[in-house]
């Protein structure tokens, strides 16, 4: 894979990060709410933080250890959000990641990313299993994975840190097998 992919999907268009996304970035991942709903969006976010996600993603694809898209709808091509899958090549699995920004929320614009990402680390890449976290007061992002017919594995508990707090996660996963059998929800 020379160029970075696009996937396109009902209503959205997931695609390369660039320097013009800026704003956006800081606007939404800038969000207090944001920041609280995920353990590695800092808050404030700053113009800085946006340019290293950007260049990290690019990093990332140069080396084909992460695919981080940007979640654009596709009626006006406008940046809402981001979603990504990391790569561990010696064991054939992702970690998925993603984030949106508040004024998109509940729209059921996640779910439609994270189904296309599964899609593209199973079909394209050729992953074994892939696999989430999210924390226990971010409810929602646990329902996204559900919905895509990921299984809850457990609780980790004090597993991150994050503003001098350990945080507690909960995994989600789906294996390659679970994928071709249409997922299997809870």
């Amino acid at each position: 894979m020379k160029e970075f992919p696009e996937i396109r999907t009902d209503r959205l268009i997931l695609g390369e990060l660039s320097a013009k996304d800026i704003p956006q970035v800081i606007e939404y991942a800038g969000d207090k709410l944001v920041s609280d709903s995920t353990f590695n969006i800092p808050h404030p976010y700053e113009e800085k933080d946006a340019i290293y996600w950007i260049n990290l993603a690019h990093q990332g694809f140069a080396n084909k250890s992460h695919y981080v898209f940007g979640i654009r709808l596709k009626a006006t091509k406008q940046f809402i959000g981001g979603v990504g899958i990391g790569i561990n090549k010696n064991y054939d699995r992702g970690v998925l990641g993603y984030w949106i920004g508040v004024p998109f929320w509940n729209n059921g614009y996640v779910t439609e990313a994270v189904k296309a990402i599964l899609a593209f680390g199973f079909d394209d890449l050729q992953l074994n299993k892939i696999f989430a976290i999210h924390l226990p007061d971010n409810p929602a992002s646990g329902k996204v994975m559900l919905k895509n017919g990921m299984i809850k594995e457990g609780e980790m508990k004090d597993h991150l840190k994050k503003g001098g707090k350990y945080l507690s996660v909960i995994q989600y996963r789906l294996t390659k097998a679970e994928y071709e059998l249409g997922g299997v929800a809870e």
